[in-house]
């Protein structure tokens, strides 16, 4: 299947994002979550990156620990990713996803194969989004699929996931160019994907 995407229309977008917030109560937990990431990057937060994370993995994934444990070794293998990529973090939170060039591939997918690891290829996403949320876009195994981008085993997604970021791009290239700001685009764009594919409300 050839990997595409829709391109909705700054009402589909509204349409959504209305049904979403009626539908979703665990958006709660997303902007909970985005609020402590950004407070333990500044500094300024008794969590460390790895805790904030978790608010929003055993939340909106909480489908991959229904056989795998959250323990102690997990939140220390997180702490190891948000450490041993902190400069990677630092840089892509000062890019947004309309910067990304096919030369970012190796860089995208090394980042992104080493979340995946130890998240998963949709806990990876969402913790890369949580850390550098202008850039890195939300995705999930109905929403890949829906784009042609089926998801495989765990460790072998990290070029379907930049596949992935350049067809969100295309997105919002096109919605901004029809007004809509730029401000949680790719929040508002995964709330489209979301109830279109992942639950069909729309």
């Amino acid at each position: 299947m050839t990997a595409s995407a829709t391109i909705p229309k700054p009402r589909d977008l509204e349409r959504a994002h209305a049904v979403f917030r009626e539908h979703e109560p665990r958006d709660v937990f997303y902007r909970a979550a985005r609020e402590l990431v950004e407070g333990a990057l500044r500094g300024d937060s008794r969590l460390k990156a790895s805790e904030a994370l978790a608010v929003l993995l055993q939340t909106w994934n909480k489908t991959y620990y229904q056989h795998r444990s959250f323990d102690e070794q997990h939140m220390l293998d997180i702490d190891h990713l948000c450490e041993s990529h902190d400069t990677d973090v630092e840089l892509c939170r000062g890019m947004t996803l309309d910067e990304l060039t096919p030369d970012d591939e190796r860089f995208v997918r090394d980042i992104y194969g080493d979340f995946e690891a130890v998240l998963g290829p949709v806990g990876a996403a969402k913790a890369l989004h949580l850390l550098a949320p202008a850039f890195f876009p939300l995705w999930d195994r109905a929403i890949a699929q829906a784009c042609g981008l089926a998801l495989q085993k765990t460790g072998s997604n990290s070029e379907l996931y930049f596949r992935f970021m350049r067809l969100t791009q295309l997105q919002c290239r096109e919605l901004r160019s029809a007004g809509v700001p730029s401000d949680d685009l790719l929040k508002r764009i995964d709330e489209y994907n979301y109830c279109r594919y992942t639950k069909g409300w729309l």
